[in-house]
C-alpha cells in the first residue's frame, strides 16, 4: 500500500468519526453519507488499483 492509499484511508476513517459525530449531534443529512460512501468506493478503488 502505498503512502497516497494509506492518507486516503486515513482521511476515510477520520471522515466517518466526523460524520457520525456530527448525525449524533445534529441529526442525519443524507448528503453527508452520500459524500462518504463515495469518498470510500475512491479509497477502495485506489487500493485495488495499487495507488498507481
Amino acid at each position: 500500500m502505498t503512502g497516497s492509499v494509506k492518507a486516503m484511508a486515513v482521511m476515510t476513517f477520520a471522515s466517518l468519526v466526523a460524520i457520525a459525530t456530527y448525525s449524533v449531534a445534529l441529526g442525519s443529512n443524507g448528503w453527508l453519507w452520500f459524500g462518504w460512501v463515495v469518498l470510500g468506493l475512491l479509497t477502495a478503488g485506489m487500493a485495488a488499483s495499487g495507488g498507481t
